[in-house]
């Protein structure tokens, strides 16, 4: 079994990210525009970006 090393791989970010991004919809489709739908939003936005900073290569 491999280690982590502490390192969380970036893919993890992008897989969490479209997770949410179907939550949030799914939210939406049920009670329309709520503090829970922008929450999820929010939070797609969040590791979104961190994906994204990622694999901007240094």
């Amino acid at each position: 079994m491999n280690s982590f090393d502490g390192e969380i791989p970036a893919v993890w970010f992008l897989i969490s990210s479209i997770g949410f991004l179907i939550l949030s919809l799914i939210q939406y489709r049920n009670t329309g525009k709520s503090i829970n739908t922008i929450f999820l939003f929010i939070m797609t936005s969040i590791f979104f970006l961190s994906y994204i900073i990622l694999i901007i290569p240094r």
